[in-house]
Order: structure tokens, then C-alpha cells, then sequence
């Protein structure tokens, strides 16, 4: 039997805002052991993340607390732990990586400085030493060419690579539990593929858990020895990973493992283009020296040529600097270009802005994250209703009318349209910019990573909603994404980019099918890779690098 690392036993947490004490974990029990992964799943506010923070006591004390429960390290619990004693054991004995490692990197610090300060302050390493324990630790996440990379400053990275560097930091004191809040979320499949292969590859380097949290169960079914399935604050599974993914028990365990979008996209009869993009550029210019001459260019975008016919989706996939949002905010005419686009036979290229503005109430677009895109200062009705302010199309009253018409499409109530953003979860954010786009009657809608920020269940739900609005309005959608399975369900053709070209385009259902270019092939493989249940951590494995 592999011995314990951590116990949690009968865990509650409570946060407090005023007079009102709302419990958000209840009962929660589940032990960590030498050398395996322990994941974590469920939906946003399930408790996940809240029940990890508290083994590293990271919750907003004293607007949160403990009314019960326990977390054993070494036979003490850390809950009744002082602070001196946390201290030895954060970043220690117990590390953490985050989710969004660009707002967990100092934008200010160096990499190696960044890293170096870990050593100093556990280890009290310095100098030479420490510059080269963090070169050691930069080859070993599999930073390529880790001297360079010293200087850099986490903007100068690619989001993998700010991740790998949050690992480094983590494993930079050879802890024994490693505990990763969503490492790969925000990340390409690609991306995540390597950063999992990374953390199965160390966890049996250095012998040390992992507490995995994550709502993606593909993720987890590929490095998880046991998973911890929490909905609505308690546990209610917990299984060896093998057992859970062929024989779930609990309703809910059986919910998540079939909120995989799936289907097709809605049938679509032959039409004639609603756009049309002919050898379309986008380059940026690399300036240098005194009088900032140009020395060569970023071909964001090189070449592309598609069409698109009336009431189908387009899917437009490939990693993160492709140039995929480049090609739609280039399509909207939101940054200038080289080529031709057609827009229902129109040409829109050489338009000023002034004689673009008609075509944007037919061109609507709906970004990654709800949040970010739904202003905080106005209600979800001033939301919606601005672009009909805007275009002056109709009277008040036909502009409230259009509003609740639009809610009620997208599945909300109506009477919460006086309601804003905060108030709402990720998924019902989504809907409402759906609905902004919606009340405007546009004939196409541009997707860019629509439902990446959101959990399965919701993400299926969206899809769902897509692909009706789609057969109702008979909608043309650009859907841009990283997320394969979502892509899919809603798309008629593929285009798969990198570097800025296409490298291959088709009727999406052959690409997945027989996907003939080897950069497709490793997109796919990336995200429909058959699982593979980790082997059992073994006993007795220790610390070490070597």
C-alpha cells in the first residue's frame, strides 16, 4: 500500500461578506499519496479550486474560514498550523502552479530573476549557484535554450513556455506534492499535450503527488491514478481512474463524462457565397534602428483564399500565433489588409470606416471572454440594445421588445435584463453576447474561441444553442478555435492554419475523417489521442534529479 502524503477529513469552508456566510465546501475527504495523481473535477464552483488552496492555507483569510475539518501533513494539521510553519512548507515541501501563468509571472521581473528569488528565499542560494540551479531547472521543463532565456521577461514567451517556467519555479525546491490549478486551460492541444507529457515525465523523475484540478476529462483520464468528482461544494465520487471512466456511478460523474459536444453541424443546402476572401495579407512591420527603417515583416497572415456559401460554418483551427484572429479582425475590416474581400458579392477592402459601418450590423462577432467583452457599467439591456442605438434602428419600445426577443432565443429570462455582468455565471455571459450579436438580425456571426473559457456541460450547451440559432436564422458562422471537439460538432469546412497559410482546407467531416497534412495529424492526434491510464506510482520512489 502507497503511504499517505496528505489527508483532508470532513473539510468545510465559509466565506464571509457582511452579514451573510454562504458555504461553498462541505464535507470534503479525500487523501493524497506518495507519488500518485490525485485529480480533482467538476464544474466551475464546484469547490475545487477552494479545496486545494486550503491545504496551502491561499484563501482570503479572514473573509473565509474553516468551521471544520482537517488537513494532515506529517500526522499536523494545517489548518491549526501557524503562519512560520506554512511559510516552510509553501513553495517547500507543497508548490502550486496556476492556471494563467501571464498574471502569475512578475511582467516586471526577468525569468531567471524571477526563478533565482525561489532558490534565495527557501534555499538561500545565490550567485553563480543559483543561476546555474536555475539553468538546470529551465532545461529541465524543457526550455529551449535556457541561457537566453534568463534576460527574457514573461511577455518575450509563448504561453506554454510562461507555463513551463511556472513549473520550474514550483519544482525548484524538489517538493513532494505538486498541486496544478488547470494547468493547461487557457493553452493550444498541441501545447497541452507536451505540458501533461512534462508533468508525467517529472512526476516520475523527482517521485513526487500531484493533485491535478481540472475540468477537462480528457486531460485527466490520460494522468490520473485516482479522480475526485465534487459538485456543489461535496464529493460525490471517488474512484481509480479506470474504474470511474468505464463504470461511473453518480448521476453527475455520468453527466460530466457526456458533456463532450458531439454531432454535426446542422444540414446546409447548396447557397451562393456570403463571403468571399481571395489571397488575403496581413503583415506587420519589423522596424529597427535610428530612423526605424523596415527590415522584414510578421506575415501574420500570408495568402489565404476561401468561400464561404450562405448558412454554413466555416472552422478555422491551429495553434496560438497562426494568425487565426488575425484573418477575422482583418475580415471585420478592425485592422487593415492586403487582398480581396467580398461580403455577399461586396467588396470591402479600400472602404474608409465610414462606408464600412453599414456592413457591421450584417458582420457581428463574439469574443473569448464574456467578461472582458461585456462592459461592468452597464446592465445586460444597455449591453444588448447599444448596437440598435447605434444603427437607430426603431423606437424605444421596439428596441425593448427586440432585447427581451433576444434573451428569450438565447434561453435567458427576460426580466433579468436589468441585471449586469457580475451577477451572471461564465456560460450565462456568453449567452448574453450571443444575444448582443443576435438582436442586430446579423447574417454572419464571428466566433473567436466562444466557449474556451467555459466547463463541458456549459461548452455543450452553447453548441447546442449555436447550432439551432444557426438552423433558425440560417446563419453563416467563421468559428475560430483551439478546441477541436467544439469545432466538430458545428462545422461544415475546415481550415487548419499555421504560420499564417493554410495548409489544409476541406469539407470538415473528410479532414477528420482522413486528415491529409501532418501538422492536421498532430492537431488531431493532440486532441482525440485514445487515453492512457497512468501506471501506479511505486513505492518507495525518491527525491532527485538524478
Amino acid at each position: 500500500m502507497t503511504e499517505t502524503l496528505i489527508e483532508v477529513r470532513n473539510l468545510d469552508v465559509e466565506f464571509i461578506s457582511g452579514d451573510r456566510v454562504q458555504r461553498v465546501v462541505e464535507g470534503v475527504s479525500f487523501d493524497i499519496r506518495k507519488g500518485e495523481t490525485l485529480a480533482i473535477v467538476g464544474e466551475s464552483g464546484s469547490g475545487k479550486s477552494v479545496s486545494a488552496h486550503s491545504i496551502l492555507r491561499l484563501l482570503p483569510y479572514p473573509l473565509a474560514r474553516h468551521p471544520g475539518g482537517e488537513i494532515l501533513y506529517q500526522g499536523k494539521d494545517l489548518l491549526q498550523s501557524d503562519e512560520k510553519h506554512m511559510r516552510t512548507l509553501r513553495g517547500n515541501r507543497i508548490a502550486m502552479v496556476f492556471q494563467e501563468p501571464m498574471t502569475s509571472l512578475n511582467p516586471l521581473h526577468s525569468i531567471g530573476r524571477q526563478i533565482t528569488e525561489v532558490l534565495s528565499l527557501h534555499k538561500g542560494m545565490r550567485g553563480k549557484a543559483a543561476e546555474e540551479r536555475t539553468l538546470e531547472l529551465l532545461e529541465l521543463v524543457g526550455i529551449p535554450e535556457p541561457r537566453k532565456r534568463l534576460r527574457a521577461y514573461p511577455h518575450e514567451l509563448s504561453g506554454g513556455q510562461r507555463q513551463r517556467v511556472m513549473i520550474a519555479m514550483a519544482l525548484a525546491n524538489e517538493p513532494e506534492l505538486l498541486i496544478a490549478d488547470e494547468p493547461t486551460t487557457a493553452l493550444d492541444v498541441t501545447v497541452q499535450l507536451k505540458i501533461l507529457e512534462l508533468l508525467k515525465d517529472l512526476q516520475a523523475r523527482l517521485g513526487m503527488a500531484l493533485l491535478l484540478i481540472s475540468h477537462d476529462l480528457n486531460l485527466v483520464r490520460r494522468i490520473a491514478h485516482r479522480v475526485c468528482v465534487m459538485q456543489q461544494g461535496r464529493v460525490v465520487e471517488l474512484a481509480d481512474s479506470e474504474q470511474l471512466f468505464q463504470a461511473p456511478e453518480h448521476p453527475y460523474t455520468r453527466e460530466l463524462l457526456a458533456a463532450e459536444p458531439s454531432g454535426g453541424p446542422v444540414p446546409a443546402a447548396a447557397a451562393e457565397p456570403m463571403l468571399e476572401v481571395k489571397d488575403l495579407r496581413v503583415w506587420f512591420p519589423i522596424k529597427k534602428g535610428l530612423l526605424r527603417r523596415t527590415l522584414d515583416h510578421v506575415k501574420a497572415v500570408d495568402g489565404l483564399s476561401f468561400s464561404l456559401p450562405k448558412g454554413q460554418t466555416l472552422g478555422i483551427v491551429g495553434e496560438s500565433g497562426s494568425g487565426k484572429s488575425t484573418l477575422g479582425l482583418a475580415i471585420l475590416r478592425l485592422i487593415g489588409s492586403q487582398g480581396d474581400i467580398r461580403f455577399q458579392g461586396k467588396p470591402l477592402q479600400g472602404l474608409s470606416q465610414a462606408q464600412v459601418r453599414p456592413f457591421r450590423r450584417q458582420m457581428q462577432v463574439v469574443f473569448q471572454d464574456p467578461f472582458g467583452s461585456l462592459s461592468p457599467r452597464m446592465s445586460v439591456s444597455e449591453i444588448i440594445g447599444e448596437g440598435m442605438r447605434i444603427h437607430r434602428l426603431g423606437t424605444a419600445a421596439e428596441q425593448e421588445q427586440a432585447i427581451i426577443d433576444a434573451l428569450g432565443e438565447v434561453g435567458l429570462d427576460p426580466d433579468t435584463r436589468h441585471r449586469y455582468p457580475h451577477e451572471f455565471s461564465g456560460g450565462q455571459r456568453q449567452r448574453i453576447a450571443i444575444a448582443r450579436a443576435l438582436v442586430l438580425k446579423p447574417d454572419l456571426i464571428l466566433l473567436d474561441e466562444p466557449t474556451s473559457a467555459l466547463d463541458r456541460t456549459v461548452q455543450r450547451q452553447v453548441v447546442e444553442l449555436l447550432r439551432n440559432l444557426q438552423a433558425k436564422h440560417n446563419l453563416t458562422y467563421l468559428f475560430i478555435s483551439h478546441d477541436l471537439a467544439v469545432v466538430k460538432a458545428l462545422s461544415h469546412q475546415l481550415m487548419v492554419v499555421r504560420h499564417g497559410q493554410v495548409v489544409e482546407h476541406g469539407a470538415a467531416d473528410t479532414i477528420f475523417a482522413a486528415p491529409q497534412h501532418p501538422y492536421t495529424q498532430q492537431l488531431l492526434e493532440s486532441a482525440f489521442l485514445a487515453p492512457a491510464i497512468a501506471a501506479q506510482p511505486e513505492e518507495g520512489k525518491t527525491h532527485g534529479f538524478s
